[in-house]
């Protein structure tokens, strides 16, 4: 599933792409991948020029002229491109907006799983995902005492607890494995018992990773690209997720991978140690 950096890789190279471009209409091949169903869907963004694009943790803000928003969500294999009309269409391209300029954004997923919904601008609050949303990981929205409240109140483990997008917003698997290992914190650590000066140490992680990993145009495990059809490049730079065996950077240790909350799951078991448990 694309993480924050390859959502955000995606918003930047779409904003070069088609912002300000004008939708001329739009044909859904999926109908169960927008709302509100496909026709009123088609209706309202028919003419619409797109005006910006943001994010909201891992999900994608079309904001659409005439106080209209587009929630995207790709989960795990959706993809956005821009080609020339009249392009051959793959058999996984499920929506297609055709633009006026002569080019169509298209939005592809072999797993239909993405969901793209219409809502009134500001009424964000009504999807679900982003009204439960904790803060972003940057250095202004993500504090040291937001952190340390709730982890305190936490009294669970760490990885599964970094994954929840309503304590910190756009972490997965990858960055929580890397942000772990270079903050030296146990998948398994209870969030309670975990000190001051690691809380410290990890939120610096997570708000530097994340910053490096959006310079790299994130990272490309499996299928990720970005809009201009590229491939990421962060994943050259990943210390332990996806290093089984290899050994740890820091000491030496083999890289050992666990299943924890059903993830597969990297650290290192002489650098990563277990705080305050018997």
């Amino acid at each position: 599933m694309p993480e924050l950096p390859e959502v955000e890789t995606v918003r930047r190279g779409l904003t070069n792409l088609v912002q300000n471009a004008v939708i001329k209409n739009v044909e859904v091949r999926y109908t169960k991948m927008v709302s509100p169903e496909s026709p009123l869907f088609e209706q309202a963004i028919e003419g619409k020029t797109i005006e910006k694009i943001d994010r909201r943790g891992k999900y994608l803000l079309f904001r659409l002229s005439d106080n209209l928003t587009m929630v995207s969500h790709l989960r795990m294999e959706g993809k956005y491109d821009v080609q020339p009309e009249g392009s051959i269409l793959t058999k996984h391209t499920h929506v297609v907006f055709h633009l006026e300029d002569g080019r169509q954004l298209r939005y592809t997923d072999t797993r239909k799983f993405g969901r793209m919904r219409l809502i009134e601008t500001g009424h964000e609050d009504v999807v679900s995902g982003l009204r439960e949303m904790g803060p972003e990981p940057t250095a202004e929205d993500l504090t040291v005492d937001y952190m340390q409240k709730i982890f305190a109140k936490g009294h669970r483990t760490i990885k599964p607890f970094l994954l929840d997008q309503s304590k910190i917003a756009g972490l997965g698997n990858i960055y929580v494995d890397e942000t772990l290992w270079m903050s030296k914190i146990h998948p398994l650590q209870p969030t309670n018992l975990l000190p001051l000066d690691k809380i410290v140490d990890l939120r610096e992680a997570i708000i530097d990773e994340i910053g490096e990993a959006i310079k790299g145009h994130g990272t490309t495990v499996h299928s990720f690209s970005t809009a201009f059809g590229e491939a990421g490049q962060f994943q050259n730079h990943l210390r332990v997720y996806g290093r089984k065996g290899e050994p740890c950077e820091r000491c030496g240790t083999p890289i050992e991978k666990i299943k924890v909350a059903q993830r597969g799951t990297h650290f290192c078991p002489n650098c990563q140690r277990l705080i305050g448990v018997d």
